[in-house]
């Protein structure tokens, strides 16, 4: 929930200025009420608007969310499931996120779906049977084509503003076993090519070793992404 319209418009036109040659995907992700603005703004541009949630329901009683019918009509085809602060400030859960990743999967919308597990997981060292039933009961029942519309980011709660940091080989030793717990329930070659994205704070000072790891695909940014030098050092160290 940052940046208002001008706001908005002016950071845009400043990514879109300085862009570099990339063969990243860059996508940025702006409150509902920009999208459209977005998008005018970005006409042109190898930058995708994407959406921050969406609800499972095509229309309904649910006052103050947004459908995928409504995100599509305005040319926005990807969004954001099970970000940490839905999780843990508006009580989503996996059974819900199952809902809504489906209606997008159905909807033909690509998903970058998050997940992660908090401080007290990690100390306790839960971290990686937290991860596995998150992915296992919101994504598991999907057929193997569904998963050419996701794309996984690994949030380790615990080191997002808590003073805590994750080091570039904790965030492997993670994305490994995320990719060999996709081997499992799937096979090999799927879990090999689905991109995970790393989202642990990722700043212009980390990001190049971190990207350096194998099993790191590249970054959901967030309080970087706000700062145009900043997000854009990020996209020239991928």
């Amino acid at each position: 929930m940052n940046k208002n319209l001008n706001e908005t418009e002016e950071l845009l036109t400043e990514l879109s200025a300085k862009l570099p040659d990339t063969e990243a995907e860059v996508m940025v992700a702006p409150a509902f009420v920009n999208l459209v603005d977005a998008l005018r703004t970005l006409e042109g541009s190898t930058i995708e608007v994407i959406a921050q949630n969406m609800h499972f329901a095509d229309s309904g009683a649910y006052t103050g969310e947004i459908s995928a019918d409504m995100l599509q009509s305005i040319q926005v085809n990807t969004v954001i499931l099970g970000h940490s602060e839905r999780r843990t400030y508006f009580g989503e859960t996996d059974e819900l996120l199952a809902k809504k990743v489906d209606t997008a999967i159905n909807k033909k919308m690509r998903v970058i779906f998050c997940f992660g597990e908090e401080l007290k997981e990690r100390k306790g060292g839960e971290h990686f049977e937290v991860v596995k039933k998150q992915l296992s009961k919101a994504l598991f029942s999907l057929d193997a084509g569904a998963w050419d519309q996701i794309i996984l980011a690994y949030e380790p709660v615990w080191a997002i503003g808590t003073g805590e940091t994750a080091s570039p080989e904790q965030a492997q030793e993670m994305h490994a076993f995320i990719r060999k717990t996709l081997a499992t329930a799937y096979h090999e070659s799927l879990a090999n090519k689905v991109p995970i994205l790393y989202g642990g704070s990722v700043k212009p000072n980390n990001a190049a070793e971190i990207f350096t790891k194998p099993d790191v695909d590249g970054g959901l940014i967030g309080g970087a992404s706000l700062v145009a030098d900043d997000f854009l050092a990020i996209v020239r160290a991928i």
